[in-house]
């Protein structure tokens, strides 16, 4: 009841009672969600996955307008996006007191003490006064930050990223594969990093020939590094260039 009047009192003060109905559909310019449903809601986390904000990159009213369509906090483990922008939105916007999606076995427990949920107007008034809260907005606020970044943190710990490099010989007469091979398996070898199975032979002029092929680093190696080991055999080596890095 306290999270339940807390939400209330916000939606008063950011809502007038003129729009009590609220649509579960946007109606600004931009992109439209549902969010009043599961399926709507993952679209909307999905969307973003990549952005801070609704639209733009500051907060805008479209963020505010999103805000307004939800009656509580979105789970972190099945809306990930949605809970940070949802989180980070409520921290700009100064809403305390957030209302946090029960589990389904406190959802079809019955209410103590002959409470009608169904009853519940967001815009009636309070009934009775609220108990102190246990924890401020700074500490709440600051323990969903720890957990953000504790499972972004596990996020990069498994993350890989597969990189395209290419290596030039200095003449004609260079065996490329067993300069490839020694490159793959003598000279950059390290915990974590792993070469392509085979490596192209790709002309560059005059009868020279390079080594294109790729190899995948986790979050512990650095492309700079290897770049730096292989220019190193300066009497086998021309030239090494990075060409693509993608994450996995």
């Amino acid at each position: 009841r306290r999270e339940r009047n807390a939400l209330a009192r916000t939606i008063r003060s950011r809502f007038p009672r003129s729009h009590n109905k609220l649509k579960s559909t946007a109606t600004m310019a931009g992109p439209k969600f549902d969010v009043s449903t599961p399926k709507g809601l993952a679209a909307f986390s999905g969307f973003m996955g990549s952005k801070s904000y609704v639209e733009g990159w500051q907060f805008s009213d479209a963020d505010s307008e999103y805000f307004g369509k939800f009656t509580s906090c979105p789970e972190a483990a099945t809306y990930p996006h949605a809970f940070r922008w949802y989180i980070h939105i409520a921290a700009l916007q100064g809403v305390r007191g957030l209302s946090f999606s029960a589990p389904a076995a406190a959802a079809e427990a019955p209410a103590k003490g002959g409470d009608d949920d169904d009853d519940f107007d967001v815009f009636g008034d309070d009934d009775e006064e609220d108990d102190e809260p246990k924890e401020s907005r700074k500490e709440m606020l600051a323990r969903y930050k720890k957990d953000a970044e504790e499972r972004l943190a596990k996020k990069e710990a498994t993350q890989r990223t597969l990189v395209g490099i290419e290596i030039k010989p200095w003449d004609t007469e260079q065996d490329l594969l067993a300069l490839w091979k020694k490159i793959t398996t003598e000279t950059v070898v390290m915990d974590g990093l792993r070469w392509g199975e085979t490596c192209h032979l790709a002309d560059v002029a005059f009868g020279i020939k390079k080594i294109v092929t790729t190899f995948v680093m986790g979050v512990s190696q650095s492309s700079q590094t290897v770049q730096d080991m292989i220019e190193a055999m300066e009497d086998e080596v021309q030239s090494v260039e990075i060409t693509s890095m993608n994450v996995l």
